[in-house]
């Protein structure tokens, strides 16, 4: 009789056996419901062991997708941007730092590892691209190729543009570019999140690039572990030159951006230097650029870290018609933006070119009041890299 007993509540009633069945099958339905967020597309790549990358596929166990090769051997230096802090403007201090390395003749690609909140490719207005396949794997998107500037000086007698400079491709990668739809979410636990961003590192075909610049999400979770632990594990000696971290001058946000200091520190990731973004508002109405969140605590941070202040940035709401738009900016006269006039700034570029609107989207930023800002920085950070 004890046997019977032992034997019924291991094995349990038919019946309750069968809903318990049911139960899982239901639970295991509804998980891969919320992970049915990659659109039904053809395969992009064959992993090893032969099995295509689908929808299906990459809802998978995820170390039967990683491969261990890394496709970034014609990469020449890895630039991360990090901040501890959400909503201080990573992704657009990537955008203009790619903008400003293509415009001085640099071949760049950017990643874009933020999944669940990838912004990319809407900033490069590349939002409804397809990632292409290709023998090598992934085929990044490009926001332009290599090419001459259209409007990059004058002669200073008749108005006429010269000079033609070249600027450097561009091209890009992220989550967004395999999403359905814009507003679809990405419900993926720690170990998927993992797959993915190594995935990226080693099945993107970029080709020969000067910089990539990695988009990070905030704080120090699963993406900038895997990331930061892949990039020391495979990257050729020197080939991670470091990070670039956003802050925003508040209090309440350095707090938050020591942390990603730390990071830095105990990962072996050098800090190339600190951006203060946010640190002041340029008026689209009148000439006067205001400190409306304070300014000045980002370059107190850096001196107490002990690493290099790049500089500090203004909202520009001539920027955001830039990106939303496609508006060239335009300013009014005697506006002020870091000291020196926008005019002055502009490029070498007449009035009345700087609002023709027409070019690429690199053209247009070189009418923008942060892109003498950001080609500042870009020089800094050419050289330090350079001198490493």
């Amino acid at each position: 009789m004890g046997s019977r007993c032992s034997a019924a509540r291991v094995l349990g009633n038919p019946s309750s056996i069968s809903k318990t069945r049911d139960v899982r099958r239901n639970a295991t339905d509804s998980d891969n419901t919320q992970h049915q967020i990659l659109p039904s597309r053809p395969a992009l790549r064959v992993t090893a062991g032969g099995r295509p990358v689908t929808r299906q596929n990459l809802l998978q166990p995820p170390q039967l997708l990683v491969t261990c090769a890394m496709s970034l051997d014609n990469v020449g230096s890895i630039i991360l941007v990090l901040s501890g802090k959400g909503g201080v403007g990573k992704s657009s201090i990537t955008t203009q730092l790619a903008l400003s390395l293509s415009l001085q003749g640099h071949s760049v690609g950017v990643l874009d590892v933020d999944l669940t909140g990838p912004s990319i490719p809407r900033f490069f207005g590349i939002e409804n691209a397809k990632v292409r396949q290709a023998p090598e794997g992934w085929v990044p998107v490009p926001v332009h190729e290599a090419h001459a500037l259209q409007h990059s000086a004058t002669d200073g007698a008749d108005g006429t543009l010269k000079d033609h400079r070249h600027i450097g491709a561009l091209h890009c990668m992220s989550l967004g570019f395999l999403l359905g739809n814009r507003g679809d979410a990405v419900v993926w636990r720690g170990p998927k999140k993992t797959a993915m961003v190594r995935q990226f590192l080693s099945d993107v075909h970029w080709g020969q690039l000067d910089y990539l610049l990695i988009d990070t999400p905030p704080g120090t979770s699963d993406e900038h572990i895997s990331l930061v632990e892949t990039l020391l594990k495979n990257a050729m000696p020197g080939q991670v030159a470091g990070a670039v971290v956003v802050t925003t001058p508040q209090a309440i946000s350095i707090s938050d951006v020591k942390k990603e200091l730390n990071f830095c520190k105990k990962t072996g990731v050098e800090v190339l230097g600190v951006v203060e973004n946010m640190a002041g508002f340029v008026c689209p109405n009148c000439a006067e650029c205001t400190n409306v969140f304070s300014k000045g605590g980002g370059e107190i941070m850096a001196r107490d870290f002990g690493v290099p202040f790049l500089g500090s940035l203004p909202i520009d709401p001539m920027f955001v018609s830039l990106i939303e738009e496609g508006k060239r900016p335009v300013y009014p006269k005697g506006t002020i933006v870091a000291g020196k006039p926008v005019e002055a700034t502009s490029n070498g570029i007449p009035a009345q070119h700087r609002e023709v609107q027409n070019g690429s989207l690199a053209e247009k930023y070189t009418s923008c009041s942060l892109y003498p800002i950001f080609d500042g920085i870009v020089t800094q950070l050419v050289a330090k890299i350079s001198n490493t």
